[in-house]
């Protein structure tokens, strides 16, 4: 059985599913997927999308603001805590720093960077963190706010070794996506290696970052038994230990019941 630590159910195109949401869960439990994260972005759809997957005991959901979104209420500490309480959420974020698609003052982001880590220690609850051509400054907030207390993960793998170790040793699992079936994703193929068997988990990050065979078209959850495949290759062991291995890694970090 597979898990997908990392989808926007919200943001699928269902037209392959008939437009029903339902459907496309009966494809999902079809595909031996046993459970899904759905990612907030932002405050504003946060409430439909909690509506859209609230009868699905096996999908779980965060709330946070993800680093680009710099409109739109503002993700104080308290309105993290607030939403955050719901047992169905089981993570805040995603969160975190974003250089590539964000410029100029960015003070926003750190602070926003900054209120989740604080509401994600209050609540007890793992962190989502998305890094993009900031890899110096994610660590040290993550530091200066002793993320490491709650841990979480480093979602959509991006970067080198160095940071892989740096992430780890602060308490954070290194999450892979479709990216690492990628041919030009060499520094990442290469951690996918080396990270240890117990820190490690797979996603899709769907609708977004489709793995090959599928580069360049929608994503979707059905999709992450591609990057298992990939991770076992680079790992020389089987799909099935890949999936055993991540599957136990989810509900570990999560302290969850398997």
């Amino acid at each position: 059985m597979l898990i997908d630590s990392h989808c926007h159910l919200d943001r699928l195109d269902l037209k392959p599913y008939q437009n029903d949401f339902s459907c496309f869960m009966q494809a999902v439990n079809n595909s031996h997927i046993e459970h899904l994260l759905c990612i907030a972005i932002d405050l504003e759809s946060y409430p439909a999308m909690l509506d859209l997957v609230a009868d699905y005991p096996q999908i779980s959901v965060s709330v946070g603001v993800h680093p680009n979104v710099d409109e739109g209420e503002e993700p104080s500490v308290e309105k993290l805590i607030a939403l955050g309480a719901n047992d169905k959420v089981i993570a805040i974020g995603e969160t975190g720093l974003d250089y590539f698609r964000s410029s100029g003052d960015l003070s926003w982001q750190h602070r926003h960077f900054r209120n989740h880590i604080q509401a994600a220690k209050a609540l007890k609850k793992p962190l989502i963190v998305h890094t993009r051509e900031a890899k110096q400054d994610t660590l040290r907030i993550l530091q200066e706010e002793g993320a490491s207390e709650i841990g979480g993960i480093i979602h959509c793998f991006t970067e080198d070794w160095e940071f892989a170790q740096q992430a780890l040793d602060l308490n954070f699992y290194i999450s892979f996506s479709g990216i690492v079936t990628f041919n030009s994703a060499k520094d990442i193929q290469e951690v996918a290696k080396k990270v240890p068997a117990d820190k490690f988990l797979i996603e899709t990050d769907s609708p977004y970052l489709a793995p090959v065979p599928f580069r360049g078209r929608p994503n979707y959850p059905l999709y992450v038994r591609y990057v298992a495949e990939q991770i076992a290759k680079l790992r020389d062991t089987t799909v099935e230990e890949i999936a055993q291995q991540s599957t136990a890694n989810f509900y570990q970090l999560f302290n969850m019941a398997g």
